[in-house]
């Protein structure tokens, strides 16, 4: 499934702000280092699409991006890196919160993890929230290309044991050689397909 169309279409920064399209939503949620925007970027095969920031948490509101005028790719801030305000943390947890929760439009959310570390701490609040309003995730490590490839291997199982994961509900990718991408595409073709067809 090779993306023809990626445009940004439009942001929200406040609770209760309709977002700017009514097109399906797939969600991306990770850690503020975890090298969410280089991700997107070579998912959608853009250069510069999502803004990539040598300084982790820039990414303050819930961005959309319009894929092939089919779905939304939605794009939602970093967590967990300290160096944000403790007042900017406190607007991006109601601002999640209401996102997440009661979205007809959401089909689904990509939790992005370190394949160095795993799930930390603040990723274990997140996927217990996601768990309580029942919203489907695909979880997908990335730097993959940091580590070889008995690490590889360990990292997936250790996340899959870490959270009690089956085994297509781990991805593992690379931004840099854009590893696992293509993969990653065909999970998102068959949830779309699976909400047009139902």
């Amino acid at each position: 499934m090779p993306v023809g169309t990626a445009e940004f279409v439009g942001a929200i920064a406040n609770p209760g702000q309709p977002p700017p399209d009514t097109l399906p939503e797939i969600a991306v949620a990770g850690r503020s280092n975890v090298g969410k925007s280089s991700l997107i970027n070579a998912l959608l095969g853009r250069k510069k699409l999502a803004r990539v920031s040598k300084d982790p948490g820039r990414t303050r509101e819930i961005n959309f991006f319009r894929i092939d005028d089919r779905w939304l790719l939605v794009d939602l801030p970093g967590y967990g890196y300290a160096k944000v305000s403790k007042e900017v943390q406190r607007r991006w947890v109601p601002l999640m919160e209401a996102y997440l929760k009661n979205n007809p439009r959401l089909l689904g959310l990509i939790v992005l993890i370190d394949s160095r570390h795993g799930a930390t701490k603040t990723d274990s609040r997140l996927i217990e929230f996601l768990g309580d309003i029942g919203v489907p995730v695909l979880f997908v490590l990335t730097k993959i290309d940091k580590l070889n490839r008995a690490g590889r291997a360990r990292a997936v199982v250790k996340l899959r044991e870490q959270l009690d994961l089956p085994e297509d509900q781990v991805l593992a990718t690379s931004a840099r050689t854009k590893e696992g991408t293509l993969e990653l595409l065909e999970s998102l073709e068959h949830l779309l397909d699976a909400e047009t067809s139902g």
